[in-house]
This record gives C-alpha cells, sequence and structure tokens, in this order.
C-alpha cells in the first residue's frame, strides 16, 4: 500500500526525512507526512495507478466558512 522507508531513500536519493520531503516536492511526487515527520507515499503512485477516485470535481469549493 506504502513505500518503505528504503524504497522512498532509494527513490529520493536522501536519507534524512526533511531532505526526503524536498526531494519529492522537487520532483512533483504527492505524499503526506506521518505524525513522526517521515514522508508517507502510496505505492499507487508510483506504480501508474491512480489511488481512490474522488467524488469532489476540480474547482469545487465548499460552502462552509472557516474562521
Amino acid at each position: 500500500m506504502f513505500l518503505t522507508a528504503d524504497e522512498i531513500t532509494i527513490l529520493t536519493g536522501r536519507r534524512r526525512k526533511s531532505c526526503q520531503i524536498d526531494a519529492l516536492r522537487k520532483m512533483g511526487i504527492p505524499f503526506r507526512i506521518n505524525m513522526s515527520g517521515h514522508p508517507v507515499v502510496a505505492r499507487s503512485v508510483i506504480e501508474g495507478r491512480s489511488e481512490q477516485k474522488s467524488n469532489i470535481t476540480p474547482g469545487w469549493k465548499s460552502n462552509v466558512s472557516l474562521i
């Protein structure tokens, strides 16, 4: 489901999590940051499959205002 820590190191060429995050951003690879501050990349992103299809269309905006 997700790339392993070793696979992210190989993908980015970086060992430090801050450097991995910078590399993923520069490569345009979508990721999330987990509670320990490490980047998490869905395997489907790298393998070319779409994750889950979103029901939200592009340009959709909530009519709820967050203050």
